[in-house]
């Protein structure tokens, strides 16, 4: 198979030019072309009067011409990567014998979903614990905190099946290095599971909660038929460990973790992670549990540090919500060409660098969509954005946020980030009238440093509702000057984008993680041996695609310790 890249078309391009296409850049006759398809479609659309769709193609033709092709010394073409994935090892048939303990994955998110899955997969059979209700349930839940104010801690945007990516975007895009095309793993078991063929070609793709909703379901029912177990409202209050001595030496060479130094980690008290213990009593055993919870587990966060298990802040970021209508954002982007059906509803990526030192960027950008209400905990106002596969609702919105850092912005002990989300979300909640609404803001008011009395053209899409009036006290002053200087450079990169009339919602706090639980290259803790952090919540993953392929990473380390211990008679 070859792979011809950089091909740019018009937008309105008729379907046979692509062979045509293909033809002058191979320079073979049609007839020798057997098959080809579009691995990867994007768009140009930095001149809005003429954009580009950019295509990469994988062309079939016979092994005899392809060796021609690939050998000539102006090759117009590469070999197309192979992209089909293998699996690191498999268990047997008997599994789990009588030495041998079953993996728990712990957490039902996009991370925890691909690990149990590729577990299940490799004949582990895993028993998945997630705090939160089912999908269907936690829908219910979600929405009647949405409409009613009426929050149920343990079962909402944040917690349940599916996690926090189930009421978001749905984006299936993501910066990370995936030389082993893991994300490619990760697209065929969303669209084996119902979503939309074009996610595999589409280079910004996405789902929608609507159709997340039913994925998530038909690859719990997979789990469950490939022998795992799936237990609903079972939270991890414990850890049972023991000490840790390792009887093969070795096994586990330099142990440091991705990107840093075991600096702070006690080597002379590591810890075998022997089992959990549950909210109502229960026991599991297992020398092999991944900890898959999402960025807003931080009564986790308090219980994993208590237990030794070993944990650095990181930095995340702090700001709020922007919304304007999206025809605003089409006309800027994409000129007399908005509303094309190639192009759907248009994005933005903005990034700049202030005065006061501080970066400002977008982030989770939500074309068609909605601001939802996004806290897991009583008294707290948070928010994040959502949308459905059509991106048809009336506003674009995003997030406009400070990145901070644990030296300046929240020194002091491990979880002072989580203290900090917890301020300001305390303080969102009162500025928002202390009833779940939100405090809010006109752009144009807003950088006035004026109070906002009366919305104007653009209007809300958070529920349970807003408050209007003053955002410069919700966040510290360095955030408000830093976002109002972003938004007036903005404005330079999309017309309208300071526009007095659009919205500003807050408070945005949980963008990230404000943890790492560190691991070394086994991907185990360096003071816990056996517990794999994973995905958002370890500070491993941002996004759907990227927990999912940190979620495939840890179950083949896992299954390989798993199984070689046992073949070990190490147990």
């Amino acid at each position: 198979m070859l792979r011809l890249d950089n091909i740019k078309l018009p937008l309105n391009h008729a379907d046979p030019v692509l062979l045509d296409v293909i033809c002058r850049r191979l320079e073979i006759n049609p007839r020798e072309v057997v098959n080809f398809t579009v691995f990867k479609r994007s768009y140009d659309a930095r001149n809005k009067a003429d954009i580009q769709l950019i295509y990469q193609i994988n062309v079939q033709v016979g092994a005899e011409l392809e060796k021609d092709l690939l050998g000539r010394e102006s090759a117009a073409c590469r070999p197309a990567p192979d992209t089909q994935y293998q699996f690191v090892t498999m268990a047997d048939s008997v599994f789990p014998n009588e030495t041998q303990e079953r993996p728990i994955v712990v957490g039902f998110g996009p991370c925890g979903i691909l690990s149990a899955l590729l577990l299940a997969q490799m004949g582990l059979r895993p028993i998945v614990l997630e705090r939160g209700s089912n999908v269907r349930r936690r829908t219910k839940d979600t929405w009647g905190f949405w409409r009613k104010g009426q929050l149920n801690t343990e079962s909402n945007v944040q917690f349940g099946e599916g996690g926090a990516g189930t009421f978001s975007d749905g984006k299936l895009y993501s910066q990370v290095k995936d030389k082993r095309h893991l994300g490619r793993k990760v697209l065929d078991e969303f669209v084996k599971a119902g979503a939309p063929p074009e996610i595999l070609f589409l280079s910004k793709p996405h789902i929608g909660t609507f159709k997340l909703v039913t994925m998530v379901e038909r690859m719990r029912a997979e789990i469950i038929r490939l022998g795992g177990e799936i237990q609903f409202d079972s939270k991890v209050v414990h850890l049972r460990h023991e000490p840790f001595v390792d009887l093969v030496p070795n096994r586990r060479g330099a142990s440091t973790s991705e990107g840093a130094t075991s600096e702070g980690a006690n080597e002379n008290a590591l810890r075998q992670v022997t089992g959990v213990c549950l909210a109502d009593g229960t026991v599991l055993n297992s020398r092999h549990i991944v900890m898959a919870m999402g960025h807003s587990a931080r009564d986790t966060f308090s219980m994993l540090l208590e237990q030794g298990v070993y944990i650095e802040p990181k930095p995340f970021s702090i700001g709020f919500r922007i919304e304007h209508p999206q025809s605003v954002i089409d006309s800027a982007r994409f000129g007399e060409n908005a509303g094309h059906a190639m192009l759907g509803a248009a994005d933005y990526k903005l990034v700049h660098h202030c005065a006061n030192g501080r970066s400002v960027y977008s982030f989770c950008m939500c074309p068609g969509g909605t601001v939802v209400a996004a806290t897991s905990e009583e008294g707290h106002v948070v928010t994040n954005g959502m949308s459905q596969y059509s991106r048809n609702e009336r506003n674009a919105n995003s997030a406009i946020v400070v990145g901070i850092n644990p030296e300046t912005d929240y020194p002091g002990h491990v979880l002072a980030g989580v203290d900090l989300q917890r301020k300001l979300e305390k303080l969102a909640y009162e500025l928002g009238g202390s009833d779940y609404s939100a405090p809010a803001q006109l752009v144009g008011d807003f950088l006035a440093d004026e109070p906002s009395t009366a919305l104007a053209s653009a209007q809300p899409s958070y529920k349970p509702g807003i408050k209007l009036g003053d955002l410069s006290e919700a966040l510290p002053k360095f955030a408000i000057d830093a976002i109002r200087e972003a938004i007036l450079v903005f404005d330079r990169k999309i017309k309208g984008f300071a526009m007095p009339e659009a919205l500003l919602t807050g408070v945005e706090t949980r963008t990230s993680s404000p943890i790492c639980i560190k691991r070394g290259s086994d991907f185990q803790n360096l003071c816990m041996k056996g517990l794999y952090p994973a995905g958002e919540g370890a500070g491993y993953a941002g996004g759907i695609l990227s927990a999912g392929i940190d979620g495939i990473k840890v179950a083949e380390a896992l299954a390989t310790s798993l199984l070689e211990t046992a073949d070990s008679d190490v147990f």
